[in-house]
């Protein structure tokens, strides 16, 4: 499809050329906002050169957010987290300037490991949901998922002989966030075909884990001392363990409510 081009337009039918152009050339936001960037260009006397930079960073930004939220819903985050909403004065126990210089995601890039060990209520999944969101964010390919569910999919792949495939698919991800580690028990077989998804990833792709056990209470979860051993080795070699305590703030908050409510 050729586009007809004309001199001295009128402003309708400039209007409409460039609607039309931005359809085909899919520009969806040149398309939304040319008509107020032309606006403020005239007002603020931009050169052509200037009124042409402005549209073009104005899909670039639309296009990375885009992006970005693409990547978010594909990492598959039960809820949505952030490391702006999290009450760190509510929990002493995390370090503020450590998480946010983990946000950086540089130990993404060096394909290190996190650890989030404490009881429930502390902040464990918090943290790693807005963690694995900043790494969406920064354009890294993350995955989240439950022990329980990941182990779950990995018999069931095995009894369908895809357990190469469904390794290979989260040995590529750039970050694996396994949340509730540790909550319940895995026979020998999950723990072992969990371990290989490890050992996929070793070195090579970041695994962020969390867990309300103590390394040493992983043998409540992992029952052959050995594997769990290598398990441990595989999450904490080269990493960071951050222990976010055992009070809970969403208990304490809680009871502050109530308090607060009962005073009034």
């Amino acid at each position: 499809m050729t586009m007809p081009r004309q001199r001295g337009l009128t402003e309708q039918a400039a209007d409409a050329a460039i609607d039309s152009a931005c359809r085909l050339l899919r520009l969806p936001s040149i398309r939304n906002e040319f008509s107020d960037i032309a606006d403020r260009a005239v007002k603020d006397q931009m050169t052509y050169r200037g009124f042409l930079a402005e549209l073009l960073m104005a899909e670039c930004d639309d296009r990375a957010r885009r992006r970005s939220e693409r990547r978010i819903k594909a990492a598959g985050f039960p809820r949505e987290k952030s490391l702006r909403s999290f009450d760190f004065d509510a929990n002493p126990n995390i370090d503020p300037a450590t998480i946010h210089t983990l946000a950086s995601c540089e130990w993404i890039k060096k394909s290190q490991p996190l650890c989030l060990i404490g009881d429930s209520g502390t902040g464990k999944s918090h943290m790693l949901i807005a963690l694995g969101t900043e790494a969406a964010m920064k354009g890294y390919r993350v995955r989240y998922t439950l022990a329980t569910k990941l182990v779950n999919e990995l018999v069931e792949a095995a009894d369908e002989k895809q357990l190469n495939k469904t390794i290979a698919r989260y040995g590529r991800v750039d970050l694996l966030c396994i949340d509730e580690l540790g909550y319940m028990e895995l026979d020998r077989h999950g723990a072992e075909l969990l371990f290989q998804v490890l050992t996929e990833r070793e070195e090579k792709n970041s695994v962020a884990i969390a867990s309300n056990e103590s390394f040493g209470g992983w043998t409540k979860t992992f029952t052959d001392p050995r594997l769990c051993a290598a398990i441990v080795d595989r999450l904490t070699f080269n990493g960071t363990i951050i222990e976010t305590g055992t009070d809970s703030y969403r208990l304490a908050s809680t009871r502050a409510r109530a308090e607060h409510a009962e005073a009034n």
